[in-house]
């Protein structure tokens, strides 16, 4: 290109929406340089961002004064429009539409007295317009429309103006009178905003716009009292094209739009409390396109839809909590359509049979509803049809053979459905496949990779998720290129025990998923040289790999966004993709965890200055963290738990300001964590150190991690008060000082007396195995919030998502004496954990006011008096363990309405009376109360007396605690469910069952 005639008059390089192309070598600024007499710039969909995406102004300005045509959409363009543009005298066409310009729009675009063309919509743009340029004589198309920030007043227009298109929409110009745009004559697009338009009577101006044949309408207020400002519209018989967006209304939409008979498009977007699908859109008879999408439309899909036998373009799309039912048989009437969407209804039932006349159908996509029944063979039948949808249903049922193929048909997807039986072997037939997804079903059966030896267009393949078998037959293994055209192959858990080796002979693949397979032994070095350059996602994760075949543990792949190698057996060094010359748009996940590791190179930061997600976690990598492991500014996730990593934590993890996650629990981290100073701010949301050798202080510099809502500092040697100071962050959720020299009472730091504004999201507190004392004032209890109140929490996985890598945070609690690892910590779960202090006195009764709270944990401590009657309270109470303290008197009989109460343990106190025998009671062993001499009746075997007496004051003795760690899926409890992981170590036998089957039993 840089040899190019400068006499080259028109350049046109254009990308593909979603596939951009990227402009890297030569530069923008090289490119236009020896193009000086350039006269027509087309680079729409090209990516200039590595190459001059702020100066792209100045150059054009510099080297192309010439240029009559400019456009430039979709270029990652960004900053202000700079002043050299100036120069471009010449100008007649600017078209910079959905880049991510900023500031304002320069006056001197009025000088461009050539413009005919200024289409500046989705950008960032700001200010005030300015109002020379709608006096621009030859300005045809003036859209400006999606800039929030852009603001204007519209002139009074002459009559002689040339506009024939002019789209305010989405922005916040104020004054549109629609007399004054009567006199733009030639106008025929009209896009304005609602909240602009000052109304007038209709009489001054529908008669002065019935050359209008497009209309677009954002931020409308159809509402009862609002909607005669827009009756005005069904009187423009020439009306051809109507685009609605951002309306609301309280009931339905507006009748006039039953008047519109001449309307061939009708577009509604984005429009909230609409109602039902008016049933006049049946008489608009003339219509050929409708969209109705993202709106939230009730009722069902009228059958007067079947009337619009004109109609070529069908969609209705994400009305997910308002349409519903059957999808009307009447549809098939429309033997024009040739786009059928109905995507992200809840539409039920079957699909209808009529949809087999409807024979110019090109695309159908009914995926993200609920329909049920078979999978239609007719629509494989259809001779036109070049892409079926019927993604994320209920379908169900194997896919039956069937043999009138459509010649055309590239695209078939099927994933997320109940579908069962084998492949029908139709499938392989289809030759003008590109794109085939059958993924997350119930298909069984043995696959023979040469079935798909005839399908030499297909492009994507996704069979992962299924109950299948892949096998390689003779083809596979030979020099024949079984399909040639593939770049994205999805095989997870496809019962694989080696790598495809047809793999080998393919050049351009993109997307490889081996994941949960079976596959042993070493990693080819071919996987890393073969597709050097193309190779994006790779996930072999979750197989037995022990090796890698290298000659360098700098990785050849220059692209490589995505490497997911964990949960295997590879040892060694860990190999490092070579990202330096990597775009710079680009961000990188990395997968290492759960291998046998024990090195990674001394500089391997160098190759991770794109690297957004960073897993080592359960590896036995020893060392140091590297210092230059903070100078990677794009690093949101880095988990280094469980290794052998020691030293000093580097207190510019924190500080720099730039992680979201991080994880070293694990380790032989020591020294006092040292946290002073932050940059402008702290973007944590979790820090785990747990299991170290942590010493002195918690820093109170953490209270500037306003986004905290995970830390875990248990099992180190920290020694300090309660943290009061972090009761002010409103987004911490889990807080765990677990086994470390934390002392004094619990009250002290609230001198104020002021609790309730404490810990206000706190769902799980576990502060045992400290040194803390003295009695716990009923204030204390005031605190929680989210343990006392209800809400409308449904259990979200509580993590962060990084590069559409999602991380699950880890916690650790007591439940009966067992240390449970909780590998998905839910939003609805909570958990308070005090055992194993000093604390004394008698138990507040406003515990009993944490009604939401499912495991309580007071245990070996020295509480005293009665078990308050308030703990009845807690109805979604289902483990709680008072053991090991000198609580006397009666068990209340109001714990009886815990009837989620699935483990109790009471035992080792000075309780005495009549065990309470109704509702869960019946279900407690022996060991929930023993040790307490005074009690009597089931399930112990000691008879209640008359008159029971209570026992003498016991000495307390110490117990061990049972050590499990969790790693097996459970629910916890009846209401509960929550993912947990389970590995028993040394736990007596008795025990071991008994265990066992309270964790059967949970739901």
């Amino acid at each position: 290109m840089t040899s190019v005639d400068p006499l080259f008059r028109r350049l046109a390089l254009r990308g593909f929406r979603y596939n951009l192309l990227v402009l890297q070598e030569p530069s923008f600024e090289t490119l236009l340089s020896n193009l000086t007499n350039l006269r027509e710039l087309y680079l729409d969909g090209v990516d200039i961002s590595s190459s001059g995406r702020e100066d792209w102004g100045r150059t054009l300005g510099k080297y192309v004064p010439h240029l009559q045509v400019l456009s430039m959409e979709e270029c990652r363009l960004v900053g202000p429009i700079h002043r050299h543009f100036l120069r471009l005298r010449s100008i007649e066409v600017i078209n910079l539409k959905m880049n991510g310009i900023s500031g304002v729009v320069p006056e001197f675009f009025a000088d461009f007295l050539n413009l005919r063309v200024l289409q500046l919509s989705f950008n960032n743009l700001r200010g005030t317009f300015p109002p020379k340029i709608f006096q621009l004589k030859n300005l045809a198309v003036l859209d400006v429309s999606n800039n929030d920030q852009l603001s204007g007043l519209i002139p009074k227009f002459l009559h002689g103006s040339s506009l024939e298109t002019l789209n305010l929409q989405d922005t916040h110009f104020s004054g549109v009178t629609l007399s004054y745009l009567g006199n733009l004559t030639s106008l025929t697009d009209l896009g304005i905003d609602g909240r602009s338009i000052s109304m007038e009577p209709p009489y001054f101006f529908v008669d002065k716009m019935d050359h209008v044949s497009t209309l677009r309408l954002s931020s409308v207020n159809f509402s009862r009292e609002a909607r005669s400002n827009f009756s005005w519209i069904g009187d423009l018989q020439s009306l051809k094209t109507l685009k609605i967006s951002d309306c609301y209304s309280t009931k339905t939409m507006p009748s006039w739009i039953g008047n519109l008979t001449s309307l061939r498009s009708l577009d509604i977007r984005y429009c909230g409390s609409i109602g039902p699908i008016p049933q006049l859109i049946g008489n608009l008879t003339t219509l050929e396109y409708l969209t109705i999408s993202d709106c939230a439309f009730t009722g069902q899909l009228l059958s007067s839809v079947g009337n619009l036998e004109n109609l070529r373009f069908l969609q209705i799309s994400y009305n997910h909590q308002g349409l519903s039912g059957p999808i009307t048989p009447t549809i098939g009437h429309l033997n024009k359509l040739t786009v059928l969407i109905l995507r992200g209804c809840s539409f039920s039932g079957r699909i209808p049979n009529t949809i087999a006349n409807m024979t110019k159908l090109i695309f159908v996509d009914l995926s993200q509803n609920d329909l049920v029944g078979g999978v239609p063979t007719f629509l494989f039948t259809l001779p036109s049809l070049l892409q079926l949808d019927l993604s994320s249903n209920q379908l169900s049922g194997p896919i039956q053979e069937f043999h009138t193929l459509s010649s055309c048909i590239e695209v078939v997807t099927l994933n997320d459905n109940k579908i069962s039986g084998n492949i029908p072997s139709a499938l392989f037939h289809l030759i003008n496949l590109v794109i085939l997804d059958l993924s997350s079903n119930n298909i069984t059966g043995f696959v023979d990779l040469d079935d798909f030896w005839k399908l030499r267009k297909l492009a994507q393949m996704s069979l992962s998720n299924n109950k299948l078998y892949i096998k390689e037959g003779k083809r596979s293994n030979s020099t024949f290129r079984l399909l040639p055209k593939l770049t994205e192959l999805d095989l997870k858990s496809c019962g694989l025990t080696e790598i495809p080796s047809f793999l080998v002979h393919l050049d351009h693949i993109t997307i490889l998923d081996l994941s949960c397979n079976k596959i042993l032994g070493t990693i080819p070095n071919w996987i890393w040289h073969t597709w050097d350059h193309s190779l994006r996602n790779l996930n072999l994760s979750n197989n037995a790999f022990t090796n890698l075949q290298l000659t360098s543990y700098i990785l050849p792949n220059s692209h490589l966004e995505f490497l997911d190698l964990s949960s295997n057996r590879i040892q060694g060094q860990i190999p490092i993709p070579n990202m330096l010359t990597m775009e710079s748009n680009y961000e990188q996940v990395l997968d290492y965890s759960n291998n046998s590791f024990t090195s990674v190179m001394l500089n391997f930061t160098l190759y991770l200055s794109q690297t957004v997600y960073l897993k080592l976690s359960d590896n036995n990598i020893a060392g140091y963290i590297p210092p230059t492991l903070c100078n990677l500014t794009y690093l949101k996730v880095l988990d280094l738990a469980n290794n052998d990593f020691r030293g000093k934590v580097p207190s510019c993890l924190i500080e720099d300001g730039n992680l979201n996650i991080l994880n070293l629990r694990g380790n032989r981290f020591e020294g006092e964590l040292t946290y002073k100073n932050y940059s402008s701010q702290c973007d944590l949301r979790t820090i785990d150190i747990n299991g170290n050798n942590i010493q002195g202080q918690l820093p109170k510099a953490l209270s500037q991690c306003t986004d905290l809502e995970v830390l875990d500092v248990g099992y180190n040697n920290i020694v300090d008060v309660f943290p009061s100071w972090l009761g002010n962050l409103s987004n911490l959720r889990v807080l765990v000082l677990r086994s470390n020299q934390f002392y004094g009472t619990l009250d002290d730091p609230f001198t104020s007396g002021n609790f309730q504004g404490y810990f206000l999201g706190i769902q799980i507190i576990d502060i045992a195995l400290n040194n803390f004392s003295g009695y716990v004032k009923p204030q204390w209890f005031k605190m929680f919030k989210s343990m006392r109140e209800k809400n409308n929490n449904t259990g979200q996985i509580l993590g962060h998502s990084a590069s559409n890598q999602y991380y699950q945070d880890t916690v650790a609690i007591t439940v009966k004496g067992n240390y449970v690892s909780i590998d998905r910590i839910l939003t609805a779960l909570t958990a308070m954990d005090l055992s194993n202090n000093k604390l004394n006195g008698t138990i507040p009764d406003l515990v009993g006011n944490l009604v939401i709270l499912h495991l309580l944990n007071m245990s070996h401590n020295a509480f005293t008096g009665n078990i308050p009657l308030q703990l009845g309270r807690m109805s979604q109470l289902e483990s709680l363990d008072l053991s090991w303290n000198y609580l006397s008197g009666e068990i209340p009989q109001e714990l009886t309405n815990l009837t989620f109460l699935e483990t109790l343990d009471l035992s080792n106190n000075n309780l005495a009376g009549m065990i309470p025998q109704s509702r869960q009671f019946g279900t407690f062993e022996n060991s929930s109360f023993e040790g307490n001499i005074g009690l009597c009746g089931a399930p112990l075997s000691r008879q209640c007396a008359s008159s029971p007496q209570p026992n003498d004051l016991k000495q307390k003795m110490s117990q061990d605690h049972v050590d499990i760690t969790l790693y097996m899926f459970i629910g916890l409890g009846f209401g509960l469910g929550f993912a947990v992981a389970i590995l028993v170590m040394q736990v007596p036998l008795g025990k071991f069952y008994r265990t066992i089957s309270i964790l059967r039993n949970l739901s």
